[in-house]
C-alpha cells in the first residue's frame, strides 16, 4: 500500500494552537464521517469511523517538552 503523508510544522500561540484543536474536535464531534483538512491551498477528506484509537504522549527532557496526541484507525 502506497503512502501518504502531509506534514507541517510552524511556530504559534498557544490560543491558536487552541483554536485549531477546537476546529478538529468539533469536525470530529460532526455527524459526518469525512474530516476535511486545507494545508498549502490543497484540501484533503479523510474517513473517521464512529470509533478510533487515542494515544497520548508527553516527553519531558531537561530542556524540552513534546506533546504528541495521535489519532489511529
Amino acid at each position: 500500500m502506497d503512502i501518504f503523508e502531509v506534514e507541517q510544522k510552524e511556530t504559534v500561540t498557544r490560543k491558536e494552537i487552541a483554536t485549531r484543536l477546537r476546529r478538529l474536535a468539533n469536525l470530529l464531534a460532526s455527524d459526518d464521517e469525512e474530516v476535511t483538512f486545507e494545508r498549502g491551498g490543497m484540501k484533503f477528506s479523510v474517513h473517521v469511523p464512529a470509533e478510533v484509537q487515542l494515544k497520548v504522549e508527553l516527553e519531558v527532557e531537561s530542556d524540552e517538552r513534546e506533546l504528541e496526541i495521535e489519532l489511529k484507525w
